[in-house]
């Protein structure tokens, strides 16, 4: 077998997510590091031919594992212009300078370019004319700001 017959990935738009969140719920620091949740009061979503809003509910549990490290693990749910429900699953990393990162934590204004935040969400629905997504990968990058969360995703093809 040759490694030419292999595809290379390649990366097609899927959608934009602006993502209201709450205040942290400092919970602690405990021996794997600093835990924060944040709730999601709402937001929206827009991808080629559809538009989508975020639900309130959903959470995102951080860890913040070192003054340079935050793993992010969010759950929430968007629903379609034409009323399906998605479930999004998105892990996450953001890491940068500890005073960068410090910044962010305190709630505070960071330029996104100064900050690696790279995501994997995971899509499920039971629509039947979404149903390619439970069948997919995709990948994305975000920005941290005061009272929303910034994110575009892709397809990886």
């Amino acid at each position: 077998m040759s490694a030419d017959t292999i595809a290379t990935p390649s990366l097609a738009f899927f959608a934009d997510l602006s993502v209201q969140v709450a205040a942290p719920q400092e919970v602690g620091t405990s021996d794997h590091g600093h835990r924060r949740l944040i709730p999601i009061l709402g937001g929206s979503a827009r991808g080629e031919g559809w538009t989508a809003r975020v639900l309130p509910g959903g959470a995102d549990a951080q860890l913040v594992v070192n003054a340079q490290l935050a793993e992010l693990d969010a759950r929430y749910c968007l629903e379609t212009d034409s009323g399906e429900l998605i479930y999004v699953h998105n892990r996450a990393i953001r890491t940068g300078p500890a005073e960068l990162m410090a910044r962010l934590v305190r709630g505070e204004t960071v330029d996104p370019a100064q900050i690696y935040f790279r995501c994997l969400p995971r899509f499920e629905t039971a629509a039947p004319a979404l149903q390619w997504i439970n069948q997919r990968l995709f990948v994305g990058s975000g920005a941290r700001y005061p009272q929303t969360v910034e994110m575009r995703f892709f397809t990886l093809g």
